[in-house]
């Protein structure tokens, strides 16, 4: 259920264009779309310079060993995908339901479908994959309703589209950033899933520093401190992109094991980041590199951007 466009936005002219492009995007056969995600992502690669420098530097924190050729070849991979990410968002929030199933396949739903039987919230747990969005999606079209954090975008125009896009099936809840976790409070009470991104660096305040593929990252404990105090089991969902197929699979995960446990939120949150590095490395190229997740340094360490 859209949580409706502002009047403003929805008669701007910037706004209208937009909305007219990805339903573009929506209406064009497979095939089509393939070629202009690859088209797209080879000249942002090319000509998004800051971004291609962040990512780049990312992949050599994380990936030393790595030769740089791979590294570069990782590089220019990402952003195919990043680009054919965009491109798909038309399908999912514009074209037919049943093209959005076809392009987008769900497993693992049982696992969630158990927490929506017994009258529980859960944090479903949403690393930055390139298919974030086509996993957010296809679990709205399946579950009767959720929340999940948003930042709003500064470009009203976008903000506008985005938060159509996301809305777009069933009852689903964006509760901003700017508000705080304890506004989630009210949908962990509703029993509505929270879909959760935990992976952001959002600044010093409130973060701990715990290892990122050996570099320590500004990491919000928010996830062990949400599940420890309502009780909430947590579910990895994973999302990956099949270049050859342009399909999605959205994987749900059983909910992790004694989580957090007797860990404390900071050791807690490092158990998470060391299984985010297993996920990343079933599909490195698909991670979301272009964020500065390296930005805020500890006291005393010199900047890596």
């Amino acid at each position: 259920m859209s949580q409706g466009v502002s009047p403003a936005a929805a008669r701007g002219l910037k706004y209208r264009a937009l909305r007219a492009l990805f339903r573009h995007f929506g209406r064009m056969r497979p095939a089509a779309r393939l070629r202009l995600g690859r088209w797209l992502g080879a000249l942002a690669y090319r000509c998004v310079r800051p971004r291609v420098k962040v990512a780049r530097r990312n992949l050599e924190l994380c990936f030393p060993q790595m030769s740089e050729a791979r590294r570069e070849a990782l590089l220019r991979e990402h952003f195919h995908a990043l680009a054919q990410s965009v491109v798909d968002r038309g399908v999912l929030w514009y074209a037919p339901p049943e093209k959005v199933r076809e392009m987008v396949a769900l497993s693992g739903y049982e696992h969630l479908q158990r927490q929506l039987d017994a009258g529980q919230s859960c944090i479903l747990l949403a690393p930055h994959f390139i298919g974030l969005d086509a996993a957010a999606s296809r679990l709205t079209m399946q579950c009767p309703s959720g929340a999940t954090m948003y930042a709003p975008q500064s470009d009203p125009a976008v903000d506008a589209i985005v938060r159509e896009g996301r809305t777009r099936f069933n009852d689903v809840h964006l509760v901003s950033r700017r508000d705080g976790v304890r506004s989630l409070l009210r949908h962990i009470r509703a029993a509505r899933p929270i879909y959760y991104l935990p992976d952001m660096d959002l600044g010093r305040k409130g973060a701990v520093f715990v290892p990122f593929f050996g570099v320590p990252a500004a990491t919000m404990p928010s996830t062990a401190q949400i599940a420890r105090t309502w009780q909430l089991p947590v579910l990895p969902v994973l999302s990956h992109w099949d270049a050859a197929t342009g399909r999605y699979h959205i994987e749900v995960l059983p909910p992790l094991e004694d989580f957090p446990g007797e860990q404390d939120a900071e050791a807690a949150t490092a158990r998470l980041n060391a299984l985010l590095e297993q996920w990343v490395l079933r599909m490195p190229a698909q991670y979301y590199w272009v964020h500065r997740r390296f930005k805020t340094r500890p006291a005393g360490q010199p900047k890596l951007y």
